[in-house]
């Protein structure tokens, strides 16, 4: 078998990986195991390519092997100190970093050909085949990087530069919108020029720098609320980006594994909108929400653990609904005692609702959980949860506004529509918070005010750890 065979089969497997670790991830239980396999495809892509370079030289393979050490201790570092609070900016930086790889990798192969007009073109590709996919690789990449650097300060909250914390700004007019238009057409007008000019560089350092001047404009007017949709398709966008590449420099494999994200995040896209209510032109063109906040007119008097622990006595069924409110107090495991502690103690039966968009990326909750070892069959989607909240004893949300907030069955306002957890339906509900305060869409919580609502306010994990001795001690 000659060694191109070897390439291919390579490849193959590669892609086969890739293919079955996606699917896998499909499931919170299998999910592990999906990622793993994606890993290793990911390895043996990379072991094939270079195989497939026949590098020569002591300094080629010095270049490459430390490439490859430097970026997996970088990226073990990074993945290792990480918190969950900070896991939705990680991801967004990593869909940044992919876009602009495959950006640059398609510029230096585009700027190989044009200025040596002696080496054949990629799987016999056109020169102006070549320049079009290199436009749209630098649209795609250098959009998705500098749209992925902001929305992970969005994520963030801000930046700090000298000591000085600087809040990350929500800005959009309506006028903007008419600047991403233009803007998209001048990259695309540009494109078509390098066709007919392949060796003017100015062209590809404008279509660079409009690029990500387009990626920040369009993150800019995008609310908290809307970030898990913003994650999910900038995902999409580097893939996008890698299969061009793979396209320009004729590598199979991340032509596969580039459709691969880009199909899969913009199908999460387009699901997490669903979740929503919401299209993906509203979220790219309409802001969530508004800058402007209900003002809070009303008041409600806190409940303390003790008279909580005594209300879960004797509760046959317990519905847990998490928030983003969860990540920031770190408290995923005090939840978790808190259900061990009913299912021990009252044989109580206890479920999480999970809800599509809670926290600040497709699925956060799951991965919080998951981190307190919450077993998967305890985690159920908002759709099939529902129903169960009429027969339920308590429901205990903590930290959730916007995805249990029930003006979004009104018809008005910026939850129109939304479909949400159906906490207000449970006997009992118990809402751990720290105030009152409105959520990401700005719309006041009628669910707080109820007579059978007992908020408990403060820090989740402080309330959770109170609740907990509380219930040790009946």
């Amino acid at each position: 078998m000659i060694f191109s065979e070897w390439v291919s089969i390579g490849y193959l497997i590669s892609a086969s990986l890739f293919i079955l670790g996606l699917k896998k991830l499909g499931h919170p239980r299998t999910a592990p195991a999906g990622n793993q396999l994606g890993a290793m495809g990911m390895l043996v892509a990379v072991l094939t390519t270079v195989a497939d370079m026949h590098l020569e030289g002591g300094a080629q393979w010095t270049l490459i092997i430390s490439g490859i050490l430097v970026g997996s201790a970088i990226g073990y570092i990074m993945a290792v100190k990480v918190e969950m609070t900070g896991m939705p900016e990680l991801v967004a930086l990593f869909n940044g970093f992919g876009g602009a790889a495959s950006a640059l990798v398609a510029l230096s192969e585009s700027w190989k050909y044009i200025e040596n007009e002696e080496l054949l073109l990629p799987s016999g590709l056109e020169l102006e085949v070549l320049m079009v996919a290199a436009g749209l690789s630098a649209l795609v990449g250098w959009m998705t990087l500098t749209g992925s650097i902001l929305a992970m300060f969005k994520l963030k909250g801000g930046i700090e530069i000298f000591g000085k914390w600087f809040r990350t700004p929500t800005w959009g007019p309506s006028w903007l919108n008419y600047v991403k238009v233009s803007l998209t057409f001048a990259v695309l007008a540009l494109i078509y020029l390098s066709i007919s000019d392949p060796r003017d560089q100015e062209i590809l350092f404008a279509i660079i720098l409009i690029s990500s001047v387009l990626g920040i404009i369009i993150v800019l007017p995008i609310g908290g609320a809307d970030m898990p949709v913003v994650v999910s398709l900038l995902n999409s966008f580097s893939g996008i980006a890698a299969a061009f590449t793979g396209f320009i420099i004729g590598n199979s494999v991340l032509i596969v594994a580039g459709s691969l994200v880009g199909a899969s995040g913009l199908i999460l896209t387009f699901i997490m909108c669903k979740a929503m209510n919401r299209t993906l032109p509203d979220v790219l063109f309409k802001s969530f929400g508004g800058a402007e906040k209900e003002t809070l007119t009303r008041t409600k008097v806190g409940s303390d653990a003790e008279e909580v622990a005594m209300m879960v006595d004797g509760a046959q069924k317990v519905i847990i609904v998490p928030g983003y409110g969860m990540a920031v107090s770190q408290c995923q495991h005090q939840v978790k005692e808190f259900a061990d502690l009913l299912e021990e103690r009252f044989q109580t039966e206890v479920k999480y609702a999970i809800h599509p968009v809670a926290g600040r990326m497709p699925g956060h909750m799951n991965v919080l959980l998951a981190e307190a070892n919450v077993p998967y069959d305890q985690l159920i989607e908002m759709e099939e949860i529902n129903p169960e909240f009429p027969e339920c004893d308590m429901a205990v949300v903590i930290g959730a506004n916007d995805t249990c907030n029930p003006a979004a069955r009104s018809g008005e306002g910026p939850l129109a529509g939304m479909p949400i957890i159906d906490a207000d339906k449970a006997r009992t509900v118990v809402i751990i918070k720290r105030s009152l305060s409105v959520g990401y869409a700005g719309v006041d919580n009628d669910l707080f005010y109820e007579d059978k609502t007992m908020m408990l306010f403060g820090d989740g994990k402080k309330m959770m750890n109170e609740l907990n001795s509380a219930i040790k001690d009946l």
